[in-house]
């Protein structure tokens, strides 16, 4: 663990793979890491163990779709330590052919994965600007680029926060406020993943990193967070050396 420093991180979509290890990173880097998730208990084994190595990291229950959930998780975040970095990290990925996409469905992705990350950025924004500084990073999906057949709603809601993040950069950026978005273009590499790449390409066995390890998806954020501000990233895309594209 680097020395403890006067800052937090917020880390909005805190789930078992990629935003686990990006909360794992950056209580390695010494920040106090605030993590939120729809059930907040799932967070105990991963705040134990960022502790356990001599980390920070608090573990809430936070439904990202209510204004006042995420100002009252974000500003007890900054209460604990400065905020200096917020990562929005709600996925919301669903497969609907496009008569069997109800209204709810449409309505509740886009408010997931689109909306609660405008409240997450927003909100962010305003206790990072009086300060002068800070990080703001989406995390996006290959459905930010294009729409796939089954992905209307999905691909609706990651367009919809693409621009979000655009917009924001545009905005804070000459106020010192850097703000990225990722396109993670890969399967994540989970008991889960391999299992559905199993039922679907009949695959007994993968190569070497031909899935993404979310340890190196939180290291980018990491290397996003710490770029000089005369060469700042806005997006970036990322994907295993064998990924089509």
């Amino acid at each position: 663990m680097d020395t403890p420093r006067n800052a937090s991180a917020a880390v909005i979509g805190a789930g078992d793979f990629i935003g686990a290890a990006i909360a794992r990173r950056f209580a390695a880097g010494g920040y106090a890491v605030h993590a939120g998730r729809r059930n907040g208990e799932k967070l105990a084994p991963l705040v134990a163990e960022i502790e356990a190595a001599g980390g920070r990291c608090a573990g809430r229950t936070l439904d990202a779709r209510q204004e006042e959930g995420i100002t009252g998780f974000l500003a007890e975040a900054d209460r604990t330590a400065p905020l200096e970095v917020c990562v929005f990290n709600i996925g919301a990925n669903v497969n609907f052919p496009i008569l069997d996409t109800t209204e709810r469905v449409f309505r509740k992705v886009w408010e997931m994965a689109c909306y609660s990350g405008f409240l997450a950025g927003r909100e962010a924004a305003r206790l990072m600007l009086p300060r002068g500084h800070g990080t703001i990073i989406f995390t996006g999906a290959t459905a930010s680029m294009r729409g796939g057949s089954g992905f209307a709603a999905f691909a609706a809601a990651k367009f919809g926060l693409r621009a979000v993040a655009q917009s924001m950069a545009r905005e804070l950026g000459p106020r010192n406020i850097h703000v990225a978005h990722l396109v993670i273009d890969s399967g994540v590499d989970t008991a889960w993943v391999r299992e559905r790449r199993r039922e679907r390409l009949g695959k007994e066995s993968f190569e070497p990193d031909e899935l993404v390890n979310p340890s190196s998806i939180a290291e980018t954020y990491w290397q996003l967070h710490m770029q000089p501000r005369d060469a700042w990233t806005h997006e970036l895309d990322l994907r295993p050396y064998g990924e089509k594209w």
